[in-house]
């Protein structure tokens, strides 16, 4: 699950999420919405193509990803980027299945043992089954997802990809990570999710992509902020402890590509959960937190460059004397 800033045009959206060279954009993400419900008013319409001149011209690091992952949705300039990443990081796509996993992972543990049946999943990146929604239906058929991604070729997958068990519902923003408040103020989230119940706020792979000057943390805070006690912070993020070379090598060929990939270490990535209640094993490696029985994946530290975490939201105490 990833971030680039966003690649639309006043024809491909007529009303683009904020950006670093946009400052006076509209705090309004730009939304495009598919929802499913047992019961629809309607049916939604199929969504306008993208204008792929526009969007597929530069490497992305959602359609990297997918690339890393063995899938479809990517382009020559995604390609190109990929490979060259492999050049330096041949364990790229190691790490990005072993990401994938570790979202479901997270989101059996969610649904299974925390018992939380609603989901925010910022960063979606390009469906690949099984998508979150489906893990989550397949342990709580009534669970909702929303699904947000500023990539306007996820967009343009959303409808044929994210459908939802009758009993439960998927909707989709496209909008812009950098705007916390707009997503969480989304008619999709409201319409979704129940803000009173517990949320499992889910950040895969997505706040390493946020380019110089914007806060990571701050950003994931005001995400988590509106959401009950109760409510989990699901993440994963890049690290150079276990080979430091080699993912300084990789983030500059991202960077080269016009896709900013910070990097940290494991204190870096502790601090997303501050205030929170880590579930055990606390954070660690990815392929680390709580693998499947069994798994024996004999996958090294180093080969995943990776922590991952899963922690809750506590509940407010009251004040001395109250």
């Amino acid at each position: 699950m990833q971030y680039d800033p966003p690649q639309t045009t006043a024809q491909d959206d007529p009303s683009p999420p904020a950006s670093p060279a946009s400052p006076a954009a509209s705090a309004t993400p730009a939304v495009f919405a598919i929802s499913t419900n047992p019961v629809p008013p309607q049916a939604p319409t199929a969504p306008e193509p993208p204008n792929l001149s526009m969007t597929t011209g530069t490497a992305h690091s959602a359609r990297m990803y997918d690339y890393f992952l063995g899938g479809k949705d990517n382009y020559p300039a995604d390609w190109e980027a990929s490979e060259r990443v492999l050049e330096v990081l041949p364990t790229a796509r190691t790490i990005a299945r072993t990401n994938r996993a570790f979202l479901h992972r997270a989101v059996e543990y969610l649904t299974r043992t925390a018992g939380v049946t609603q989901f925010l999943d910022i960063g979606t990146g390009i469906p690949t089954e099984p998508n979150l929604h489906q893990v989550a239906q397949g342990a709580a058929p009534a669970a909702r997802v929303v699904y947000a991604d500023n990539d306007p070729i996820v967009r343009s997958h959303a409808q044929a990809l994210l459908r939802s068990t009758p009993q439960g519902r998927t909707s989709y923003l496209q909008a812009d990570l950098r705007d916390p408040a707009g997503i969480i103020g989304s008619r999709e989230v409201r319409e979704t999710l129940d803000l009173t119940r517990p949320v499992a706020l889910t950040l895969s792979s997505v706040l390493h992509f946020l380019p110089e000057g914007h806060d990571p943390y701050a950003i994931a805070s005001e995400l988590l902020r509106p959401l009950p006690a109760g409510s989990y912070l699901a993440l994963s993020y890049a690290t150079t402890d276990f080979a430091p070379q080699e993912m300084a090598r990789a983030a500059e060929v991202y960077r080269q590509s016009g896709v900013s990939l910070r990097q940290g270490t494991k204190a870096d990535a502790v601090r997303f959960f501050d205030g929170l209640d880590l579930v055990d094993p606390g954070v660690t490696p990815i392929h680390r937190w709580r693998p499947d029985p069994g798994a024996g994946t004999g996958l090294r530290d180093a080969d995943v460059s990776m922590y991952g975490g899963v922690a809750r939201k506590r509940m407010a105490t009251a004040a001395p004397g109250r």
